[in-house]
């Protein structure tokens, strides 16, 4: 499988790769582990909260056309708290408020569990995408706005496993 994104070589020559579950914080602040790890491929939004319009057409588009719903994907946002320049209880704030109308799981990360413990490299003012299959195996990641290119083979790593 090829990568696309703006990381450098060596991490897309490790796609894929094998990651663990994590423990991450709801926006309550309650400890747990990510949902469905193992069970089904997980789609996940890994957001500083400065960049999180940065793929906002891509994110409304992926919504309206339900082209990554299927009952073995589970998509769900993870905020890079530990990057942000916004204070925590803000921004879990605003993220409870907006998860209320849509529904979307949130979780928080307060001290960049996922970049240390997948090996993602600076994910600071990054919207970064990932997607982890049932076998735990991290096989798509793309840092920053999506190009063309990069929708187009998120697009076919994900019809993969629907």
């Amino acid at each position: 499988m090829t990568f696309v994104g703006t990381a450098t070589m060596t991490i897309a020559q490790e796609l894929p790769r094998k990651v663990n579950n994590v423990n991450l914080l709801d926006l309550s602040g309650t400890s747990m582990k990510l949902p469905y790890f193992g069970e089904k491929n997980l789609m996940i939004f890994y957001v500083d909260p400065q960049a999180h319009k940065q793929n906002h057409e891509f994110t409304v588009e992926l919504e309206e056309s339900h082209r990554a719903e299927s009952p073995n994907i589970y998509g769900f946002g993870v905020l890079n708290l530990k990057d942000a320049w916004y204070p925590n209880s803000m921004v879990r704030a605003m993220a409870r408020k907006r998860t209320e109308k849509n529904g979307a799981l949130v979780l928080a990360d307060q001290n960049r569990i996922l970049r240390k413990e997948w090996n993602l490299g600076d994910c600071n003012d990054q919207f970064v995408l990932l997607f982890i299959n049932k076998e735990g195996e991290l096989v798509f990641m793309h840092k920053g706005i999506l190009s063309e290119n990069a929708k187009a083979e998120f697009f076919a790593v994900i019809d993969q496993y629907k």
